[in-house]
């Protein structure tokens, strides 16, 4: 079983919100955390508050400089007080451009600063978990988490931060209007609360909406990151389904379409009807103080500076109440993003750990399996649901999953090759896992030079563990950047030296850019057996002491597998090794073989013993040897092990596509493949049957 298997209910639609992760509530204490990201900025903060403040002075004293110009300027036609207070609003206005370029600057490295943070610690934190987070956890969602959300909270906190002039402005307006007139300034407070309703009214369908956009926005972002790699693109093509895909994703599109829409029409309705009311109380304003000026109670620059202030009170206010929903939409991407913080790795590293030898500190150490025993761990330790297309129910997500490894032991003696084989699916990879401590054993202990591999520090262990899977995974970069992963700063020689023991350089030095050439998304450039070479190029230049190799040469040609072998004995010798072979050919010279069965180990022994016994290994060397015959890729007669080879193969029966195959000794060699002048048959339906 492997770690990613489970699926469940799907994340709800655009169409069911209640079922859905959208629809889940804001956590207790995100505010809070949110403010201790905002503490390391604490001196910018103060800055930014002292900017505001004079700012707002500013904004505040234009109309009263301005009913001045009115009152005593143009009425008293007195030209020296109109020229001087005309001066000083210009260079008030000159000041005010500035101290806002100002605010922007603090502001930006605030939510900068803070975006910074999360990104960081969010990179930081997803590499710690283990290999089944990333096993069930769709990739494009991850990176909308990591990427998006952030943004998302970085454009709102800049929004926030830059909405501080507008509570001082508040304050100060409101102040100014009293003392300027109090009747007007009540007519003005007495319509202040209906500014409110329409934000609490939406605040909460927000919430939800931005929680259920920023979900769709993942998914769809997850389509494309399966759809447009290499991988995915081929088997789009090979299988003649772009139509089917584009149905697809203008699915997911129109449903972020409809959210985004019904998000946007929310988020304006307050503005809308904010302004609305501003217009009439406006219209109020200079209807009352248009009598009073014609009743003598103040005069008309009085009037003027009261309805430049209303416009600076009813501004604040408006853009304080669709800051509710930056709030909001704030509030959930750092919640998403808290949320994928607070799942806690489960490999970690012990307080008092210590560091295994260095790789170069004598002999390579021998790796002990004492009574280990091994399940995957249950999806709620090692996910999230919102991270996953097909989310299991949360009760179904607690389960245990069956053991994989019952009570195995065995020594993997210092220096020496190890070999593990059995059928598919039997714990043999799972076994090499827990050696590189991927995953803990459920049971038992998995020990390195004596030490148990959770006492020790994970960089010594990765320093120590070398690992080349059958896949290997190339990053798309030079092969130089992608050699120098192992070891950064290598040197031009080592590289060379590297790539030549893996018999790998001929073929680079042939390339028109040598080291510097590109090697594709995830290697596609190369064939499979140049990227297992240089798989292996980039092992040497780790030079661990232990290598585990996870059927390195499973999907080789001929040509490449043998090019691939003689790298591989540059690259075991001299180190404790723990093969998994796919083609049992090619661990015949191994010190041991442990043959996994139903999660424990059946056999162990050499080539010649476990054949001598007849058990699983020998039943699967025969197969495995008749169903090369059959292809015609089995050894030549003369290599080492074909004599041996021969004999079982003739009475050894295999089951194919074909139905059954069975070798008869006695007929002519039709030249179709069976060595010794026999001649193969099938019987049974299907390719080849007769």
């Amino acid at each position: 079983m492997f770690a990613g298997q489970g699926s469940g209910i799907m994340l709800a639609t655009y169409d069911d919100p209640g079922n859905s992760t959208a629809s889940q509530r804001l956590r207790p204490g995100t505010l809070r955390r949110i403010l201790a990201y905002a503490k390391p900025h604490s001196r910018e903060s103060v800055l930014l508050v002292l900017l505001t403040v004079l700012d707002s002075l500013i904004i505040v004293s234009t109309p009263l400089l301005l009913k001045e110009i009115i009152d005593v300027g143009i009425l008293e036609k007195n030209t020296t007080v109109l020229t001087v207070i005309s001066l000083v609003v210009a260079g008030l206005a000159l000041l005010d451009a500035g101290l806002q370029l100002a605010q922007s600057w603090y502001s930006g490295r605030i939510s900068q600063g803070v975006s910074y943070d999360l990104r960081v610690q969010a990179f930081t934190h997803v590499q710690r978990q283990p290999l089944a987070f990333f096993t069930r956890t769709q990739t494009g969602s991850l990176v909308s988490r990591l990427n998006t959300d952030v943004v998302g909270a970085q454009h709102a906190l800049g929004t926030l931060l830059g909405s501080l002039s507008s509570v001082f402005t508040l304050v100060l307006v409101l102040g100014s209007m009293f003392y300027l007139s109090w009747l007007v300034s009540l007519v003005a407070l007495v319509i202040l609360p209906v500014f409110m309703i329409p934000g609490a009214l939406v605040g909460r369908r927000l919430t939800r909406y931005s929680r259920e956009q920023m979900q769709m926005n993942a998914e769809m972002g997850a389509t494309i990151g399966e759809r447009f790699n290499v991988a995915g693109a081929m088997l789009s093509k090979l299988f003649g389904r772009p139509r089917e895909e584009a149905r697809l994703f203008a699915e997911r599109a129109e449903k972020v379409r409809k959210v985004g829409i019904t998000w946007m029409v929310l988020s304006r309705l307050t503005v809308i009807i904010m302004t609305l009311l501003a217009a009439v109380v406006t219209a109020l304003v200079y209807g009352l103080g248009g009598a009073m000026v014609v009743d003598g109670t103040f005069q008309v620059g009085t009037l003027v500076a009261l309805a430049a202030l209303l416009a600076r009170l009813y501004g604040p206010i408006t853009q304080l109440s669709s800051i509710q929903g930056e709030a909001h939409t704030a509030m959930v991407s750092f919640d998403r993003i808290f949320e994928l913080l607070d799942l806690k790795p489960l490999i970690t590293e012990r307080e008092n750990a210590t560091d295994l030898p260095a790789p170069d500190d004598g002999a390579a150490p021998e790796i002990t399996f004492d009574g280990v025993s091994f399940r995957y761990p249950k999806a709620s330790e090692v996910s999230l649901a919102s991270l996953e297309s097909n989310a299991l129910p949360a009760d179904e997500r607690a389960q245990e999953s069956p053991e994989v490894l019952r009570d195995i032991s065995f020594t993997a003696p210092s220096g020496k090759l190890t070999a593990l084989v059995g059928p598919s699916g039997v714990g043999k990879t799972t076994a090499t896992h827990l050696v590189s401590r991927l995953y803990d054993p459920s049971a038992g202990s998995v020990r390195i030079a004596g030490q148990d591999l959770r006492d020790v520090t994970l960089d010594s262990l990765r320093r120590t563990v070398g690992v080349v899977s059958q896949d290997a995974h190339l990053f798309h970069d030079t092969i130089r950047n992608n050699l120098e992963y192992a070891r950064p700063g290598a040197t031009e020689e080592e590289l060379i030296e590297a790539c030549r023991a893996a018999q790998i350089w001929d073929t680079i030095s042939a390339l028109p850019s040598g080291l510097d050439t590109v090697a594709g998304d995830r290697g596609y450039r190369l064939s499979g057996g140049e990227k297992q070479r240089l798989a292996l190029a980039r092992l040497l230049l780790k030079a661990p002491s232990i290598v585990v190799l996870d059927e390195a040469t499973a999907h080789l040609d001929s040509e490449s597998e043998a090019a691939v072998q003689r790298a591989l004995k540059t690259a075991l010798r001299g180190r404790t090794s723990v093969v998994i072979a796919h083609r049992l050919s090619t661990i015949r010279e191994a010190d041991q073989i442990l043959v996994f069965d139903e999660g424990g180990i059946r056999e162990r022994g050499t080539h010649e013993e476990l054949l001598a016994a007849g058990g699983l290994y020998a039943e699967l060397y025969h197969t495995q040897f008749a169903r090369q015959a059959v292809n015609g890729s089995g050894p030549a007669p003369d290599e080492p092990g074909a004599a041996e080879e021969r004999r079982p193969q003739e009475t050894a029966p295999q089951m194919m596509p074909g139905g059954m195959v069975f070798f008869d000794g006695s007929g002519p060699d039709d030249g179709g493949g069976a060595p010794g002048g026999g001649v193969w048959h099938t019987n049974g339906p299907g390719p080849g049957g007769r």
